[in-house]
């Protein structure tokens, strides 16, 4: 059951980074979504566009732990990590 909990968190937080990201080309860019992606992509800015997205597993972190879901959490938390070294990636080459 342990690992289902973190599973559970860990899909949380993939889908709160994808939402903030969208959410954030939405509210902010004239531009259409995959125009903003290939922007993002030839001006080197898509760590930053997936990092503004990853706001909302801040919620996401915080629900889980005042319900007492401290797997769930846990799982949002490898979900934010994995986004890190994806930017991290992006950034470094």
């Amino acid at each position: 059951m342990n690992k289902k909990e973190i599973i559970i968190g860990f899909l949380v937080g993939i889908i709160a980074n994808i939402i903030g990201t969208l959410a954030y080309i939405v509210l902010f860019s004239e531009l259409s979504i995959p125009e903003t992606f290939m922007a993002a992509v030839e001006q080197e800015h898509i760590g930053s566009l997936l990092a503004l997205g990853a706001i909302l597993n801040l919620i996401a972190f915080f629900g889980f732990l005042k319900l007492n879901r401290d797997q769930r959490a846990r799982g949002v938390l490898i979900a934010t990590l994995l986004t890190a070294l994806i930017i991290l990636y992006y950034k470094m080459f």
